[in-house]
């Protein structure tokens, strides 16, 4: 007769189930959290800096272009929807091409993408103006920021967002739940000061902008050049520390991409 019971076969172990893998970017909290809050105050000042100068156009917070091209296509206005479109297009490219860097480099990823986001940052001056339709001069800037969401990810592999807060305040109210249940996740800590680091440096962008106007994205520059040469010196000096490395996969990847290490 079957036996349905709970008795285990040959006396073996009953196996306990495998802890999740750590799949954050930098593995180690110190660097992730400094560059994580420090990227979100650069995003915050070039959005801020970039909505001033290009007629409230957003260089980073792609849910108010989205809600503008809906307006401007209900409004027929084919030139504002070039403009945003445009614009949302750029981003997007530039998480793609972000992601595939990260891939791409190892253990150099911290030091490439951020040493790209300033030059981007920088070149943004140099560009032509364009048309309203197409605004050249603010392409650079959308390109870097739409990279710069590549740089680092959270335990679960996801690319930690740095641009933009809505997700950072809902993960905030829903962590404060899972507090109270006795479930919240790691990245949990790091959402108020995302919200806190974008907001500072909105507020810096607008009064850098008031004073400098366009040639106050060379402030966001210079902080992404200093953070590239912090990378670089740690890539260096740590080659084979979680500081700059991680022993996750790329950044959203499948189960069955490649391993980001300390040594390539």
């Amino acid at each position: 007769m079957a036996d349905f019971g709970g008795r285990n076969d040959g006396g073996a172990q009953e196996r306990k189930p495998d802890l999740p893998v750590d799949r954050s970017f930098p593995a180690d909290p110190r660097t992730r959290i400094f560059f994580a809050i420090a990227l979100a105050t650069l995003a915050g000042c070039a959005d801020s800096i970039g909505f001033l100068e290009f007629s409230q156009l957003f260089m980073s917070f792609m849910s108010g272009n989205t809600t503008r091209f809906g307006v401007a296509v209900s409004n027929g206005d084919w030139e504002n929807v070039t403009r945003v479109a445009s614009t949302i297009s750029l981003f997007c490219f530039g998480a793609f091409l972000g992601t595939l860097i990260a891939a791409w480099v190892g253990r150099w990823r911290l030091a490439v993408l951020l040493t790209l986001q300033a030059l981007l940052l920088a070149g943004g001056l140099l560009m032509p103006w364009g048309t309203f339709a197409y605004p050249l001069h603010a392409y650079p800037i959308v390109l870097a920021l739409g990279l710069q969401n590549a740089t680092l990810q959270d335990e679960g592999g996801r690319s930690l967002a740095l641009t933009y807060v809505t997700g950072a305040v809902v993960r905030f109210g829903t962590g404060c739940a899972n507090l109270l249940l006795g479930t919240v996740a790691p990245s949990f800590w790091i959402q108020a000061p995302l919200w806190a680091g974008l907001s500072t440096g909105a507020v810096l962008g607008g009064l850098l902008d008031i004073r400098y106007g366009e040639s106050a994205f060379l402030f966001p520059a210079g902080l992404a050049a200093l953070l590239a040469l912090i990378a670089i010196a740690l890539t260096i000096a740590k080659p084979g520390s979680t500081l700059v490395a991680g022993s996750a996969p790329a950044p959203d990847a499948s189960p069955k991409a490649q391993v980001i290490d300390a040594i390539h």
